[in-house]
């Protein structure tokens, strides 16, 4: 919950809509959602708001929060040929948005019966304009009928602040539990990292290291290097593949996994920079999959922190041997590699093309790449670490995932590289 003003904090009112303190304070989506159902009260109280307005403030938010109306406050198009980081940050705004707006509706229905005290008086607040669009029933509501300056700017202020709130939970697939850095602007000391991050992606592909530099400022209010997640006081941020099946989980988006307060905010980099000047050995020096090698056993291990910075690697031991790859190179296997589109089904297949052992891919010096056509590992049956592992063994621009049993015919999504490495994972569990 929003945190309670103490003898020396002035009450809510006048041009105060917030407690929070001057350093700031940590809040949940939900609790600062409620820490700005002031600003409802008082357009509630000045406009002489009745349940009979509602349905045009609903519509309202419903709108602005949406993709592709006229008053979307994120002009996101979104369609099959979009890249794949535009349609994961497209599905989580429109998931978001939807909650917020539900989260709306109760507020404005549950503060016309059950007022937020204000006991400094009328709130009015000063909030600058930033391009919000408002439907036409929501303008004449808060502009004319019976609105005006103060209605409007306490409009505005709450509108963009779950604009932002919207913006800031973007990267996690667990947005509802994500500590949000909060200060006495509520989230408007997120507005350059918000720009930049929108900007990069409206006008581009977006980079991973921009979602993740739009996390840690979200979290921390801080900066730092680019890398592909970060941990600050109470947990971490990382993409959500750690704990989700290679072959289905998203690409780009974060999880947040609260742990022990880490003494320093600092940023998972790669271990190598650029994957192009990494040492590559030709999968046809490997030894062909005779048998399996059976179950392999995996787990992440971290280097301590210099300069800001750590890498982490996947641990896989069999017979008492160990391989380890940099997790960095990991993810970013898993971000490159082309897979089949669930929605246009699986076709069986019975071809038996050139293979190459699971275990001996893992063990290889450099990047693991093929000049001799189509080759496949078959990691059937382990764990989802050790396809994670094996993934940042493969080099990154000819690797294929599927599901073991089905077509490994091309397919647009494959890209044009003539020698692929296809790497055989187990189907998806029906839901």
């Amino acid at each position: 919950m929003p945190p309670a003003p103490s003898p020396s904090t002035p009450a809510l009112g006048g041009s105060r809509w917030n407690t929070f303190p001057a350093a700031g304070t940590t809040l949940t989506a939900r609790d600062f959602f409620t820490a700005t159902e002031p600003l409802l009260q008082g357009i509630i109280d000045d406009n002489a708001l009745t349940s009979a307005d509602g349905e045009v403030l609903e519509d309202q938010i419903r709108a602005a929060l949406a993709l592709g109306t006229r008053e979307t406050s994120l002009p996101l198009a979104i369609g099959p040929d979009s890249a794949s980081a535009a349609r994961e940050l497209g599905a989580q705004a429109e998931t978001i948005g939807q909650e917020l707006a539900s989260w709306s509706t109760e507020a404005l229905e549950r503060l016309l019966t059950d007022p937020v005290p204000l006991p400094a008086g009328p709130l009015v607040v000063r909030s600058h304009c930033y391009g919000h669009l408002l439907t036409p029933p929501a303008a004449d509501l808060l502009r004319g009928r019976r609105g005006g300056p103060v209605t409007m700017q306490l409009y505005n202020e709450w509108l963009h602040q779950i604009v932002l709130l919207r913006d800031a939970l973007l990267p996690f697939t667990n947005w509802q539990d994500v500590p949000l850095l909060i200060t006495p602007t509520g989230l408007r000391h997120t507005e350059p990292a918000r720009d930049a991050f929108l900007t990069e992606l409206l006008v581009r592909q977006i980079r991973h290291t921009s979602i993740v530099a739009f996390a840690r400022n979200v979290v921390t209010g801080t900066s730092g290097p680019a890398g592909y997640g970060f941990e600050a006081g109470g947990g971490a941020a990382l993409p959500a593949v750690l704990d989700q099946p290679p072959l289905t989980a998203p690409r780009h988006l974060l999880t947040w996994r609260p742990a022990p307060a880490a003494d320093e905010t600092a940023t998972y980099v790669a271990a190598v920079h650029d994957y192009y000047a990494a040492p590559r050995t030709l999968v046809a020096d490997l030894p062909p999959a005779t048998t399996t090698s059976g179950p392999l056993a995996a787990r992440t291990v971290t280097a301590p922190v210099a300069a800001g910075t750590r890498t982490a690697g996947i641990e896989i031991t069999h017979d008492g041997t160990t391989a380890r790859v940099d997790l960095g190179q990991a993810l970013r296997g898993h971000r490159y590699a082309h897979r089949p589109d669930p929605a246009a089904g699986y076709a069986h297949s019975d071809a038996a093309p050139r293979t190459a052992a699971v275990w001996s891919a893992l063990r290889a010096p450099g990047l693991v790449w093929t000049e001799a056509g189509d080759v496949t590992l078959d990691a059937t049956g382990q764990d989802d670490l050790v396809v994670l592992a094996l993934l940042g063994r493969l080099y990154p621009e000819n690797v294929t995932l599927r599901p073991a049993g089905h077509s490994a015919a091309r397919t647009t999504a494959d890209g044009t590289e003539p020698n692929r490495l296809v790497t055989l994972v187990d189907p998806p569990q029906a839901h």
